[in-house]
């Protein structure tokens, strides 16, 4: 009987195997199979559904792809820049129409979008955008300001109170907890440190947030005051006016065009661009366009094999150890990006190399050993750095070792300085949860971080100086690369957050300029006229994308009942506190986000 009973069971498990081993191999052949090109027909308006973040770059994902197949493309710069030069060019597309509500993007990377959205315009085609129930706010308005007109529903949200950040502190909890952070860092300007140490922020944490701050207001007046020919003065009352009604308040004074429904839009654009009133209005998905080949829209495709190799890396540098359970591939590491860069240079048709940067920064011993990646392909291929949002500390110490460096006007980069987060946990193991610690050593140091109890003044010391050792580091390393001396590098250093024109004005970038502005000084300096672009990382394949969409699905149950803002601090606290002991941080604040 025992043995019917293993034989069943062992022939349940091998049934079960081999579906579980078909049902991947059919998903790895949906996934990998791609449909024809669309075929777009006269009259045609591409319809974009414009919410959320707008990343720089957004990978398909397969796992995604095969359990919700109607899912729409993400939205990102490189997808976005694509469609609209396509649109601009394509006979058979009259116009664009942009259906927006709550945009959450960086400013640095509005800036590219809107950026993109006016090359549009020059074509000469109507540009619309309109809002749903949730309405407008600031940042998809910014980006609507370009539009021919601005519809709206009568009753909704609109935006237009003007920005604020916010400071988070950690020190009142961590007092009640019996925790002491320990903080040792260089440059009067490094605030990465200050929500462990303090309750309020620091003069220069303040001075340079306003920087950020008033930069991401200023780019929104200057568009506004664009759109409607009122002067900033007069956009600055607007904005300080008391936000009552505020839909009607933006149509009467000329924000927007017109309410209109979604139903009365598209009946709007049908009589515009001179379709009949009994044919429904003929649209393309943003997701289905992008399949549309640029020779097919009518560019110009360059008959060349010379390329320019793009890497696009984002997120915190951290070493190449196991990985935190909040995220399993995200982040910058040295052995990732140097197979990316590898790959890039084993391709004899690169001629340059672009670099996207979009970190905070993070581990100083990673970052530097990225510059030095870096530095060694800049002595064999021209190298550009392009920064996304962020390229702050250590992604700006990265950014170093390419031989031109460009910047957003609302990038934020700078952060030059290193810092050490440690956390004396004596008083909460001893009184408030009752653990005693007894160490036995062979050497007067072998002890040196242990968190269980404070640090002697020598132990003080020792950190401090070697915190200012990375420190000189990093300046050498910027010192080399922005021709100055030590104490040029310094004196624009010492931790200060700059956006990108404080940074050029510091002499800290080449240009303010966005990601194509890169590929062409990347193509001049290697004298190439014509090229196409190598984009990496590379498409993730099926097998790699399931683990790590499983691996996603299960920290959002696990961690889903957490709101977003004590999710992020979760684990940005959790990531500083699990790398090995001692590691110097060259990273930005851990947050600055204007809204």
């Amino acid at each position: 009987m025992q043995f019917f009973k293993t034989f069943l069971a062992s022939l349940l498990g091998t049934i079960l195997g081999i579906l579980l081993l078909i049902l991947i191999m059919v998903a790895a052949i949906i996934s990998t199979s791609s449909d024809p090109e669309p075929y777009v027909r006269a009259n045609t308006v591409l319809e974009i559904s414009l919410v959320g973040d707008i990343p720089a770059r957004a990978e398909p994902d397969p796992f995604e792809e095969l359990l919700s197949p109607g899912t729409a493309a993400r939205i990102s710069l490189q997808g976005l820049r694509n469609n609209l030069r396509k649109a601009a060019a394509d006979d058979n597309i009259d116009a664009v129409w942009v259906k927006t509500n709550n945009v959450t993007a960086s400013w640095a990377n509005l800036e590219m979008a809107y950026r993109y959205f006016e090359e549009y315009t020059e074509s000469g085609k109507p540009l619309y955008f309109s809002t749903d129930d949730l309405g407008l706010n600031e940042r998809s308005y910014f980006l609507a300001s370009l539009a021919d007109s601005i519809f709206s529903p009568p009753v909704t949200g609109f935006q237009f109170d003007g920005f604020v950040t916010q400071f988070t502190f950690y020190r009142p909890m961590l007092e009640k907890i019996g925790i002491e952070p320990e903080i040792f860092r260089v440059g009067k300007y490094k605030s990465a440190v200050e929500p462990f140490m303090n309750e309020s922020s620091s003069p220069e944490s303040r001075e340079q947030t306003r920087e950020i701050l008033n930069s991401a207001s200023n780019t929104f007046i200057n568009a506004v005051a664009k759109r409607t020919g009122k002067t900033e003065d007069e956009i600055n009352d607007l904005l300080n006016s008391e936000p009552i009604d505020r839909i009607q308040f933006a149509l009467d004074n000329g924000l927007i065009d017109m309410f209109a429904y979604e139903d009365e839009v598209e009946q709007i654009i049908k009589n515009r661009i001179g379709v009949d009133e009994d044919r429904d209005l003929r649209t393309i998905s943003y997701s289905r366009y992008l399949r549309v080949s640029a020779e097919r829209a009518g560019l110009d495709v360059p008959d060349t094999d010379d390329q320019i190799a793009v890497i696009y890396t984002s997120g915190m540098i951290l070493p190449d150890i196991a990985d935190s359970p909040f995220g399993s591939t995200s982040g910058i590491t040295p052995k990732r990006f140097k197979r990316q860069l590898d790959r890039a240079m084993d391709n004899d048709d690169v001629k340059a190399i672009v670099i996207h940067i979009n970190s905070p920064g993070g581990a100083a011993t990673s970052s530097d050993l990225l510059w030095h990646y870096i530095k060694q392909a800049a002595e064999e291929y021209p190298v550009v750095v392009s920064m996304g949002s962020v390229a702050a500390s250590g992604g700006y110490y990265m950014a170093a070792g390419a031989d031109k460096i460009l910047a957003g006007q609302n990038s934020i980069t700078g952060s030059i300085g290193i810092f050490n987060l440690l956390f004396n946990a004596e008083e909460l193991m001893n009184e408030k949860i009752g653990i005693r610690y007894e160490t036995l050593k062979t050497h007067e140091y072998a002890d040196l971080f242990d968190l269980t109890r404070p640090f002697t003044p020598n132990e003080q010391r020792i950190i401090q100086q070697n915190i200012e050792n990375g420190y000189e580091s990093f300046l050498s390393r910027v010192a080399e690369a922005r021709g100055m001396t030590r104490d040029e590098a310094h004196e624009v250093a010492q931790g200060r957050v700059y956006t990108g024109q404080g940074a050029l004005d510091a002499g800290l970038i080449d240009e303010i300029g966005d990601l194509h502005r890169a590929i062409e000084i990347a193509a001049e300096l290697a004298e190439i006229d014509e090229y196409t672009l190598d984009v990496f990382p590379k498409r993730v394949d099926f097998f790699e994308r399931l683990l790590s969409s499983s691996d996603a699905k299960l920290r959002a149950v696990l961690t889903g009942w957490m709101p977003d803002d004590l999710m992020r601090t979760t684990e940005e606290i959790h990531t500083l506190m699990s790398q090995p002991a001692g590691m110097n941080w060259a990273l930005l604040p851990v947050k600055i986000e204007v809204h």
